[in-house]
């Protein structure tokens, strides 16, 4: 499973300027590879081979040639769909069934953009008479992308695949926490018989290449999925440039639960919703709001159901792998403390097993204001916190009175009322008796609020990516 610790610019494979970084394995706290650490001038040779392959190459494919370049690297990344999954399981810590589900994921965002490369289609506008007026979507040039560590594999093809669609040429810095895997699928790209320059990679730490990237004057378009902290950085460094920029910063989804929902069938969803990937997605149902007339029942089917859950080793195939670092362990650890002493409980918890990894025990918390710092602040890590509501009212109010709005569940069988509290609350994605859509790959995603703003995934994320061009013609 050994992969370059290199970078990969104007597609050849070249060391970082400053030095190499350690992998960690979160599993075991053992060694499990080694990236390039890169600097200013890694990153600058990355985005004038970028803006070079733009001009001369790229940016003139047409898009069914475009499209069949990016079913080839789909197809190529299938056939090694157990090696791309070893990796990121052992690279990020999660279950190598979640691990291989993510990797599917990549390889699907490359098939679907590849589909909907040559279907980006303009309008004709009605003008005066003697005119005819037409417009085109056309690529911004050079794209940025800084990804996060909690889904490597799928934020490579979730950001990457519809930039290039759209005609645009890419720098991309994953995260240098967990980036073993996206090394790998960029060999692959490479192996695919990508143009050289239209796709660079560049590894190395945050506050180094990651910086460096995105306060680049060379770059047309930014893509950030991280902290809310670092994504007003990103975007005061593309307001310097005036270039447009997508954040993803996160969330405190709600699961809200009225009297009337199917519980047995929310339940594992629910739970679900908290532990996969211990807790680490931005799009975790970490609030779970119930009516308090079947507050009791529900939390306590929920305690039987934390109490059989089972922490371990990614290759062990656990229902809740290890927390990355060490350092975001104490995180979250430093929130449950924090909640107790603001007066929450822990009502159930998983198993911790023994070893070296960083092990954090999926938590059911009760007796949770949502005012309090644990309801109002991303944990990222498997903490469920359980808060009562009175009506469709207070239901709406509490759902709503957190700074995040990414994603959110309403489960009732009351189609109007579904509906209305869908409606009402602010997120970018609502699911009405479900959370998550397995990749949700054609669903547009992205946040409202404190949780950033722009569209990925669907044919949204191309219109991000591109600039709408208008021709006006003047024929007498």
């Amino acid at each position: 499973m050994k992969t370059q610790a290199k970078n990969y610019i104007n597609g050849k494979w070249v060391p970082g300027t400053l030095g190499k970084i350690d992998m960690i394995n979160p599993s075991y706290n053992t060694k499990a590879g080694e990236i390039a650490r890169s600097g200013d001038q890694d990153v600058d040779k990355a985005v004038k081979a970028a803006r070079n392959a733009f001009n001369r190459v790229w940016g003139k494919t047409d898009a069914a040639n475009r499209g069949r370049i990016l079913y080839k690297i789909a197809n190529v990344l299938e056939e090694h769909l157990d090696e791309l999954s070893e990796l990121e399981s052992a690279d990020t810590g999660k279950p190598i069934k979640q691990a291989r589900t993510d990797a599917s994921l990549c390889a699907r965002y490359f098939e679907f953009y590849a589909g909907a490369a040559d279907k980006l289609h303009g309008d004709t506008i009605p003008f005066m008479d003697g005119y005819s007026v037409y417009t085109k979507r056309v690529p911004l040039g050079v794209t940025g992308h800084i990804i996060p560590w909690n889904y490597p594999l799928q934020m490579t093809g979730r950001t990457l695949a519809p930039a290039l669609a759209a005609g645009n040429t890419a720098v991309f810095k994953p995260a240098e926490d967990a980036c073993l895997a996206v090394v790998r699928v960029f060999e692959l790209i490479h192996e695919a018989g990508f143009p050289p320059g239209v796709v660079n990679l560049v590894t190395g730490l945050g506050d180094e290449a990651g910086a460096a990237l995105a306060n680049h004057p060379g770059i047309d378009h930014m893509a950030f999925t991280g902290s809310p902290e670092v994504g007003k950085i990103v975007m005061k460094n593309s307001a310097d440039h005036i270039r447009p920029v997508l954040l993803e910063l996160g969330g405190k989804s709600p699961q809200v639960v009225f009297n009337d929902a199917d519980i047995e069938a929310a339940m594992p969803v629910i739970v679900n919703a908290i532990i996969q990937n211990a807790g680490q997605t931005c799009s975790a149902g970490s609030r779970l709001v119930i009516q308090e007339d079947i507050h009791d029942d529900v939390v306590h089917e929920l305690i039987k159901r934390f109490k059989k859950l089972k922490t371990g080793p990614a290759d062990k195939n656990p229902d809740v792998g290890p927390i990355i670092t060490k350092k975001q362990l104490e995180r979250v650890e430093g929130f449950v403390q924090r909640a107790i002493d603001d007066g929450a409980e822990i009502l159930a918890q998983g198993d911790k097993p023994d070893g070296e990894g960083f092990f954090f025990p999926p938590m059911l918390m009760g007796r949770v204001n949502n005012e309090s710092f644990i309801a109002q602040n991303e944990v990222f890590g498997p903490v469920l916190t359980v808060i009562p509501f009175k009506d469709e009212a207070d239901a709406i109010r509490i759902a709503n009175d957190v700074e995040y709005g990414l994603i959110a569940a309403v489960w009732t069988k009351d189609v109007g009322k579904a509906h209305r509290v869908a409606e009402a609350i602010d997120a970018g994605q609502v699911y009405i008796n479900g959370y998550g859509a397995g990749g949700g790959v054609e669903l547009p995603f992205g946040g409202m609020k404190k949780s950033g703003f722009g569209r990925e995934k669907g044919f949204e994320a191309l219109y991000d990516v591109t600039a709408v061009k208008t021709v006006i013609v003047n024929h007498g």
